[in-house]
């Protein structure tokens, strides 16, 4: 695969993992699909054993800026989001300053646009600096140009039950969703991991499943009572799935995400002490690893979120009780999937599409992201090698951040190619070039 002409014939792809065919992908759609196709002057890939799946969308990235350089920037992170077979990030409000106004979003928003990696859709705070004590310019950052519909508080609770309930009731106006990071600060005070077992051996301070659980039961209520939408991040806990299930089952309108890391990785990690198991939610048991992967194969979880949080090394290379609590995740998210659903047989690649691509689009709002690969649709794509193995080296990353809690694991999947608005912008599982002309193409938000 070489070249960049904006037209693209890629050859034998299996769709969503069905039968081989070709795609044809022209002026930033796809023009046509079928057998034998041809077109003159289109760079060819030759994707025989591929997988062509929507492009993924996260809705909960930490890009860091502005303010927050030192760990990531707007143009590091969408690479990495290139790389990962993202062509959507929504980029979380607590930078410095905190996301809470429209110049804020509209700095965030300038600056993906300016980078043409993927579309980039500023999160706006629910409350000001996130100091949940009054809402923050939510009409105002709707309106603004980023046309943000996703505010979240994100890395501290909105706990204040009547700042909640006004929360949603503010952004029905506009059909916007609060996602809340859950979390009763009251419970979790100097909490250090998850509380059971393993804490108890290690002398560490517990962070228990009832702190998440509680105020998801608070807000599933709220949301009921008020009619507006909840988005739960980070959902973590066997209990937390339960209620959200029970939730759903009333007709509430309650959204909820998991990370990667929840889905794989469990607390006994962390009797190694190495801060890049540090993490919040912290990571739980086995069996609440197990609830997770079975609510996200039944639909009671709806997305995969990587809660992408880069840190400087000295923010990790350090004692345990200092260390800053987050994991990069961009660019391991698909392989991780694949390891704990799709090779497990829990889903299948259709149900990956559902949960890191159209749910997330649906979830955001963003009209032309997480579509069918049908004629005449956006060209938002991926290749995908289900058959490739790798090691994680966070040296080898485009991301800043250098805490994958996945470093020297062997993990399933590549992305081999990224098509963004119709433009490669990953091609042989490298960098190729970002959108030509990003900076002047709507985002499509809906």
């Amino acid at each position: 695969m070489a070249g960049n002409t904006g037209t693209y014939l890629i050859q034998g792809a299996a769709i969503l993992g069905g039968d081989p065919t070709d795609l044809l992908v022209r002026d930033g759609i796809i023009a046509e699909i079928g057998h034998g196709l041809s077109a003159d002057g289109a760079t060819v890939i030759d994707a025989a054993g591929l997988v062509a799946l929507p492009g993924m969308v996260d809705v909960h990235t930490h890009l860091r800026e502005p303010g927050r350089e030192d760990a990531e920037t707007v143009e590091t992170g969408t690479r990495a989001a290139a790389l990962g077979g993202y062509t959507a990030v929504h980029a979380m409000a607590n930078s410095t300053p905190v996301a809470d106004t429209a110049g804020v979003v509209e700095q965030v928003y300038t600056l993906g646009r300016a980078a043409g990696w993927v579309d980039v859709r500023p999160v706006g705070a629910v409350t000001v600096g996130l100091a949940g004590e009054q809402l923050a310019e939510l009409g105002a950052m709707a309106d603004s140009r980023a046309r943000v519909r996703m505010f979240s508080d994100d890395g501290i609770c909105v706990h204040d039950p009547v700042l909640m309930r006004r929360a949603l009731e503010y952004v029905k106006a506009f059909d916007g969703v609060v996602a809340q990071h859950a979390q009763e600060p009251r419970l979790t005070a100097g909490a250090q991991m998850n509380e059971g077992d393993v804490s108890a051996v290690l002398g560490l301070t517990g962070w228990p499943a009832v702190a998440e659980e509680s105020i998801i039961a608070r807000d599933v209520l709220l949301a009921q009572h008020v009619g507006s939408r909840l988005h739960v991040c980070h959902v973590s806990t066997a209990g937390s799935v339960e209620i959200i299930r029970w939730a759903k089952e009333r007709g509430i309108d309650v959204t909820a995400e998991v990370t990667p890391h929840h889905l794989l990785l469990t607390d006994d990690l962390v009797r190694s002490y190495d801060p890049v198991f540090k993490v919040n939610p912290p990571l739980r048991t086995d069996a609440d690893v197990q609830a997770l992967r079975a609510g996200l194969a039944d639909g009671t979880i709806d997305v995969v979120g990587t809660d992408h949080a880069p840190h400087p090394s000295e923010h990790k290379e350090c004692e345990w009780a200092q260390a800053a609590m987050g994991m990069t995740g961009l660019e391991t998210a698909l392989s991780v999937v694949q390891h704990a659903m799709i090779e497990t047989g829990l889903m299948t690649w259709a149900d990956f599409a559902r949960v890191t691509s159209t749910a997330a689009a649906k979830i955001g709002r963003l009209s032309d992201q997480g579509r069918p690969i049908e004629a005449g649709e956006p060209a938002n794509l991926i290749l995908v090698d289900p058959a490739a193995r790798w090691t994680v080296d966070p040296f080898q990353m485009a991301t800043m951040g250098r805490n994958s809690p996945f470093k020297g694991r062997e993990l399933p999947g590549k992305v081999v190619a990224t098509f963004f608005r119709g433009h490669a912008t990953v091609l042989d599982g490298a960098l190729n070039t970002p959108h030509p002309d990003a900076a002047a193409t709507p985002a499509g938000a809906a």
